[in-house]
């Protein structure tokens, strides 16, 4: 008789014990310095994910980098960082066959051990190449004139750009930083509003709950009338910029430096785990002195 298949069920120990990166997206109207944050991480340990092709602002900077510059090769990138998805069939982007096909062309994903953190710039162009894509596919076409649909592009990029960020947010063993162009409206009524610039609405509106920290990068203005660059990270902030800290271990302003927010956000992590233990053995204590009364 064949043995039969337990239920794989991961331990408390050991879901405490694995590694599990960051991930977060940092928005900023253009020329606040999102790309200069490279030179706050460590450059052995980074990956520079070059989209935007503007890397003037970071020349000097020690680390590797890629360059994609079609759709294809961000699907591949991401495949190649996740691996295969065992859900996906094998005609379809991040299957095995898309993984086996791209280990094939770049080699071992080994090569990508030694990178703790990929920073992503931009998703703003990421999207832009993910709808030129699009527009070219068949089913972006109408079947009875031949004309081009956009709707059915718009609709096919959305499934893509999510599905492309939800690929790169289960490589549980790093962290990911995408970075994006914030749009800043006034209205007639000099009320002001936020969103994110990126093709489409469907990714605008899911990226925040995909990734863990959402940050708005921005210029605010103190006590005495100085300003200067931080990171809002609360969702309830004064100046109504979006923002998300699932960690719970950010202030609502923090210096706007990655590492030393990326050991806060660790730290906490830490802290954490060390009282959930703790809890445990208590728990089991007292569950043992029931029993042996």
């Amino acid at each position: 008789m064949s043995k039969e298949a337990k239920l794989p069920i991961i331990t408390a120990d050991e879901r405490l014990a694995e590694t599990r990166g960051i991930k977060g997206c940092i928005l900023g109207k253009a020329g606040i310095g999102k790309t200069s944050l490279l030179w706050t991480l460590e450059p052995a340990s980074t990956l520079f994910i070059d989209l935007e092709a503007g890397d003037l602002a970071v020349k000097g900077w020690g680390g590797d980098s890629i360059r994609p510059k079609t759709w294809q090769q961000c699907r591949d990138l991401a495949v190649f960082l996740g691996g295969a998805n065992a859900a996906v069939t094998s005609d379809k982007p991040y299957s095995k066959a898309h993984y086996d096909n791209v280990v094939h062309k770049f080699g071992d994903s080994s090569s990508l051990d030694k990178y703790q953190t990929i920073f992503i710039d931009s998703i703003t162009v990421a999207g832009r190449l993910c709808l030129q894509w699009c527009k070219s596919q068949p089913q972006s076409f109408s079947e009875r004139t031949g004309k081009e649909d956009m709707r059915a592009a718009y609709g096919l990029h959305g499934q893509e750009m999510i599905g492309w960020l939800t690929h790169l947010q289960h490589v549980r063993n790093k962290n990911i930083w995408f970075v994006a162009v914030l749009d800043e409206k006034t209205d007639d009524y000099n009320h002001k509003s936020f969103s994110i610039q990126i093709d489409g609405s469907k990714t605008a509106a899911e990226l925040p709950a995909i990734v863990d920290q959402l940050i708005t990068m921005a210029e605010v203005r103190s006590k005495d009338g100085s300003s200067t660059r931080a990171f809002i990270n609360h969702t309830i902030n004064p100046f109504g910029f979006p923002a998300k800290d699932r960690s719970g271990a950010l202030d609502m302003l923090e210096q706007p430096h990655l590492s030393k927010l990326m050991e806060k956000i660790q730290l906490n992590s830490k802290s954490k785990t060390q009282v959930s233990k703790s809890q445990a053995s208590t728990i089991t204590t007292i569950n043992t002195g029931v029993k042996n009364e």
